[in-house]
């Protein structure tokens, strides 16, 4: 095999896939590759992707490297993290087999993964994984006992424009099948008209689906400059102790923005903050809230999440794999029977003529003259 292209290098997918160009070969760091950071990839169309990680550990089982093989994108796996600096943005790489060039020479081999090397990873995987849920749990009660009194006392919120007050509000999270579930509740949005609150990457989602989000919420790592720049009133999530990195990219972009300071992820933020804003009703998409979720975000544990959603639980409804609930296909047989129904009436009514009748008589006629009878 040998595929040649210019590279995009991040340690971060969800920042390399928004200067992703079509035929180009993604150069990424991401352990455990999940399905979120795939189909960003598959939507950039890359003619291959190197990982500096492994794609598959075996800790717990990811779907991300299944999807780009069965879309026919080459992944060169775990080649090390010297290769992000043996190329550089914008470099013309050459993949052949299990080794990357870069200006004619090696600069990383790794293992080309295949369909059957990735079953065995995931197999392991899936074995390995009740053990990572036990992890996973006691760290997440351990934790909850940590931050429930700062969950529970509310939010420092500074005065926003938009009013949520009695209000229905849609959360959109850039997760699985976020894009699917927007499609399938169209009719609600067309009728109810809900504030529309991405949290980072889910502003694009709803752009996507012809939506302008009205606020965003975020770190802002993972959301497009165009995005950003749709009127949106926007939130930087700070942590605690009051550090907000997202702030250094709004300020960038020459863009207004408030700050807020809260534990947990940014999604819980959202939930939190149109809660004690006075949202009548909470609607969610994308949400993250599995094991696997967590694990694929590099979270141990998910003790804020758990208790914002008991705290907000009596307004929250997650619609989170609504599109899978429920799938239409086609059925030639029901086709036939639409057919059928449509013309029965008509042809009644046209049998009920006289002028039919006459047709008809006429034609009997003429047979039985033709046959003697």
């Amino acid at each position: 095999m040998r595929v040649k292209g210019r590279a995009r290098v991040d340690s971060r997918t969800k920042r390399l896939v928004q200067r992703l160009q079509p035929g180009e070969i993604a150069v990424i760091d991401h352990e455990d590759l999940d399905p979120v950071a795939a189909e960003d990839l598959l939507r950039r169309r890359p003619r291959a992707v190197v990982n500096a990680s492994p794609s598959l550990t075996g800790r717990y089982p990811t779907t991300g490297p299944s999807l780009l093989l069965r879309a026919g994108i080459p992944v060169l796996d775990a080649v090390g993290p010297e290769v992000a600096t043996a190329v550089r943005e914008g470099d013309e790489v050459e993949l052949i087999g299990d080794t990357l060039y870069c200006r004619g020479r090696s600069v990383a081999r790794g293992r080309l993964l295949d369909a059957e090397q990735v079953e065995a990873l995931l197999a392991r995987a899936r074995a390995n994984f009740p053990q990572e849920v036990a992890g996973f749990i006691h760290n997440t009660l351990n934790y909850a006992l940590q931050e429930v009194q700062s969950v529970l006392q509310g939010l420092e919120v500074p005065p926003l424009r938009t009013d949520f007050r009695g209000r229905q509000v849609l959360v959109a999270v850039r997760g699985d099948h976020c894009l699917e579930d927007l499609q399938a509740i169209r009719p609600y949005i067309r009728e109810n008209r809900p504030l529309l609150l991405a949290v980072d990457g889910g502003a694009d989602v709803l752009l996507a689906c012809g939506y302008r989000p009205q606020v965003i919420v975020g770190d802002m790592d993972s959301v497009s400059d165009v995005a950003l720049r749709c009127g949106a009133e926007l939130v930087v999530h700070a942590y605690p102790d009051g550090r907000a990195p997202g702030l250094a990219r709004t300020e960038a972009l020459g863009l207004a923005a408030q700050v807020v300071r809260a534990p947990g992820t940014s999604e819980d933020l959202a939930l939190l903050l149109a809660h004690q804003l006075g949202a009548a009703l909470i609607v969610m998409v994308g949400s993250h809230f599995s094991v696997l979720d967590f694990l694929s975000k590099g979270r141990q544990g998910m003790a804020s999440t758990l208790l914002v959603r008991l705290k907000v639980g009596s307004v929250l409804v997650d619609a989170k794999g609504i599109s899978l609930l429920y799938r239409e296909r086609f059925r030639p047989g029901i086709l036939v029977q639409l057919i059928a129904a449509a013309l029965l009436p008509a042809l009644l009514v046209l049998l009920a003529a006289p002028v039919t009748q006459q047709l008809l008589r006429l034609a009997a006629l003429r047979l039985r003259l033709a046959f003697g009878l």
